[in-house]
């Protein structure tokens, strides 16, 4: 039947099929009009909740801009509230984690961005949540758990941010041969010039890791 039927063309087609095939072709066409029905009614509602989760998350990122933490937070809390499942409730983390990154509290940003990294149904969005969440490890002297964070190994495009953040841990636990390896893993992966502080950090690393011309100097002599 044409689901675009009028209501009117609808009910004598139900009329018509009831005179031709009896009471039970009556109850059939009765459940398929209910269930396609309760569909439209079903799309209807994730459409509203779509607009009000975007909605929330708007006013979320602009009283940020005013600096309005506070309200930022509150709307955060409706949209957990009213829309957990939503990818605008995961942004709405992302934004909430950079706050309490930019006030201190990394115990905070990474409660949020674990979060989005455990439970986003988006995959990107949560790939995003990992890197961040690593970041912060790493800035709470945490470079091991960081790199626990990490383990994910099909990343698609985010291989050069992955590959990056993992050098930063491996930096930060002194392991700069391994720090460097990362490095270059993510500048082959990057577009050329791109990535222009990672350049510096392969730069940095390769010239501590070189020997220089009076160690060589000195070695050749002690010969």
């Amino acid at each position: 039947m044409d689901e675009y039927l009028s209501e009117t063309e609808r009910w004598e087609w139900v009329k018509e099929q009831a005179r031709a095939n009896g009471p039970a072709v009556i109850l059939a066409v009765g459940v398929a009009l209910a269930g396609l029905a309760g569909w439209r009614w079903w799309q209807s509602h994730l459409d509203s909740s779509r607009l009000e989760a975007g909605s929330a998350y708007i006013q979320m990122a602009q009283a940020l801009e005013r600096g309005d933490r506070t309200q930022a937070l509150v709307l955060l809390g409706q949209l957990e509230r009213d829309h957990a499942g939503s990818p605008y409730t995961d942004q709405g983390k992302l934004l909430a984690a950079r706050v309490y990154v930019d006030g201190g509290e990394l115990d905070k940003a990474a409660a949020e961005l674990a979060a989005v990294a455990e439970h986003s149904k988006d995959r990107e969005l949560a790939l995003v949540a990992q890197q961040r969440l690593a970041r912060v490890q790493i800035a709470q002297g945490k470079p091991d758990v960081a790199l626990e964070t990490l383990k994910t190994t099909d990343v698609g495009a985010f291989a050069t941010r992955y590959h990056e953040v993992r050098g930063d841990a491996y930096f930060a636990k002194g392991d700069k041969a391994a720090a460097l390896s990362e490095y270059r893993s993510a500048q082959g992966s990057a577009a050329p010039g791109s990535a222009p502080l990672l350049d510096l950090k392969i730069a940095d690393l390769a010239a501590a890791a070189a020997p220089s011309a009076k160690d060589t100097a000195g070695s050749v002599s002690a010969k």
